[in-house]
């Protein structure tokens, strides 16, 4: 079960990078993101939102370890935190920021917590 949900975790965060990577523009509208006079948001949603997502979500698999799979929910915790200070000091849309913020918790502590103790 702990395998299962975790090849899970893993594909979603592929998924997720997929949409930055191969829809930079798709992604930065969803995100209530502008585009300005250049491209380079486009370049930045197939960077950070894009391949960094989908590299991750493949050595994860790749390395297959209970080690992997923690970071991964590292790299989740780190993006929930950053959702939920922004809900503090930026005054997102609410609903959208709260549902991707604990979309990135659940996902946080599921790898963590079912990961840390087989990892040692």
């Amino acid at each position: 079960m702990i395998t299962a949900l975790n090849v899970i975790a893993a594909l979603l965060t592929i998924g997720f990078g997929l949409f930055g990577f191969l829809a930079p523009a798709y992604t930065a509208n969803a995100l209530d993101l502008a585009p300005t006079k250049s491209t380079m948001g486009l370049s930045e949603m197939r960077a950070s939102v894009g391949g960094l997502f989908v590299v991750t979500g493949a050595v994860v698999l790749w390395l297959n370890t209970p080690m992997a799979y923690a970071m991964l929910g590292v790299v989740y915790a780190g993006a929930a935190l950053g959702r939920f200070v922004s809900l503090a000091l930026d005054n997102p849309p609410f609903v959208k920021a709260l549902t991707f913020g604990g979309i990135e918790l659940v996902l946080a502590l599921w790898l963590i917590l079912a990961n840390m103790n087989r990892a040692a």
